[in-house]
């Protein structure tokens, strides 16, 4: 007999006493299963630490800081209350943990210095409602994603920096050796950053300015001037130039810790204008660009690409029976569906209201229907709960096109959006790629 697949891809753990938090321990079950992750509850440390070593998947540690004075160390005093340094040593220190705590500890400064300082992916004060928790909770599933490739392009000489640790944390190193061809480049590929070295900007001072006056510049791109020996006059004319920011040259590794947090803060300003807030995934504007740039990938590589156009079924009766909280559910389920059928190179993103678009890498047009149809499927398959006992499934409808019979992003979205018309036209629940 084969084993079911868990009902439940995440979990959280939570340690606590009274699983209260201000309503009820099933309460906070039901809202976390409408989002796709479920809880379990630990009442003593050993056994949380035990779970938390154990676990290999996608879960969240949470810890209810008020069971410490419920909890008594299982150290050789028996009588004695459970310590919080006691605690923080005893967590498996490869983990990050929220910690819950009331709004005394909350406004105790060297608690909030322990805890940010013992592996604290965050924290928060209750009392907070359970369907608020769950929001922040799921919100930091997402976050717990690995983030955005950022591309750093360097013009000039910049010795000793170790790219493969760079691409460790997510930051791509590209090298230019052409003043005068760099425009042409930074277009072509669209770095997030750009490093011009001191000599390479006395040469021609007009590098940044050619940079800065393309109508296709990133507002986000920061161009940055490495400097060799500190020289007011130059920093005035880099700053006067353009350059958003002065680097002084310096150890590599040193150099390679300010890249990398310059990355990590530009990687969170991208997702404040390119990312939807509810579920993690692109925003129309976010999904414009990468699209644009995957096209162009696509022309210079001569592969296929498919874009799909997807919107859930009968989306306005499920916010009129079932209210807008049960549809913004609805919507963020559908993204955790779509999201587990989505490889390396694609692209996914919450176009707007129920509508999602969906690009895959190097997938002709039926392939891209059967992989869309794929994603249907699941969706048909996810269960929500309206009601205690009363279960419910929904669908969506989809459209394809294909690159290069479609040569832009704009034509390959106009063109799938008229096959999703069609689908819809046609009973719904199917993805359509030709017009009937």
């Amino acid at each position: 007999m084969t084993s079911e697949a868990p009902l439940y891809r995440n979990h959280v753990l939570l340690l606590s006493q009274n699983f209260t938090i201000k309503d009820n321990q099933d309460e906070l079950q039901l809202h976390a299963h409408k989002y796709d992750f479920d809880f379990r509850f630990f009442c003593e440390v050993k056994d949380f630490v035990k779970a938390v070593e154990a676990d290999t998947g996608n879960s969240l540690f949470v810890i209810d800081l008020d069971a410490l004075h419920n909890m008594q160390s299982d150290m050789e005093d028996k009588r004695k209350t459970l310590m919080l340094g006691e605690l923080l040593q005893r967590l498996p220190a490869n983990h990050s943990y929220v910690y819950l705590q009331s709004a005394r500890q909350g406004s105790r400064f060297l608690l909030q210095q322990r805890l940010v300082d013992s592996n604290c992916l965050a924290y928060a004060e209750k009392p907070i409602p359970n369907d608020v928790l769950v929001d922040k909770l799921f919100n930091l599933f997402i976050q717990k994603k690995r983030g955005d490739l950022i591309r750093l392009m360097v013009l000039g000489e910049v010795p000793g920096l170790d790219e493969d640790a760079l691409l460790r944390r997510r930051l791509e190193l590209l090298r230019h050796t052409d003043a005068q061809t760099l425009h042409l480049r930074v277009k072509d590929v669209q770095p997030e950053m750009v490093l011009i070295t001191e000599a390479e900007f006395e040469r021609n001072e007009a590098i940044v300015r050619i940079l800065k006056k393309n109508v296709e510049a990133d507002p986000v791109r920061e161009i940055m001037l490495l400097q060799q020996r500190l020289d007011a006059n130059l920093t005035r004319r880099a700053l006067a130039g353009g350059f958003d920011a002065i680097m002084q040259a310096t150890e590599p590794v040193l150099l390679a810790g300010q890249l990398i947090n310059r990355a990590d803060k530009i990687r969170v300003n991208k997702d404040l204008i390119g990312k939807d807030r509810a579920t993690g995934l692109l925003n129309k504007v976010g999904l414009q660009k990468k699209a644009q740039e995957l096209v162009r990938q696509a022309a210079r590589e001569e592969v296929p690409l498919s874009l799909g156009v997807v919107d859930i079924d009968k989306f306005k009766t499920i916010n009129d029976t079932w209210g807008h909280h049960f549809g913004d559910i609805v919507i963020k389920r559908l993204s955790l569906a779509l999201a587990q059928h989505v490889e390396e190179g694609d692209l996914l993103s919450r176009f707007g209201g129920e509508e999602f678009v969906v690009v895959f890498w190097n997938t002709t047009l039926e392939e891209g229907q059967r992989r869309l149809d794929a994603m249907r499927s699941s969706f048909c398959a996810t269960a929500f709960e309206v009601a205690p006992g009363d279960v419910r499934h929904f669908s969506f409808s989809g459209g394809m096109a294909a690159f290069p019979e479609y040569k832009s992003e704009n034509e390959l979205f106009l063109r799938a959006d008229a096959m999703l018309y069609e689908a819809k036209e046609n009973g719904r629940n199917q993805v359509c790629i030709r017009p009937v």
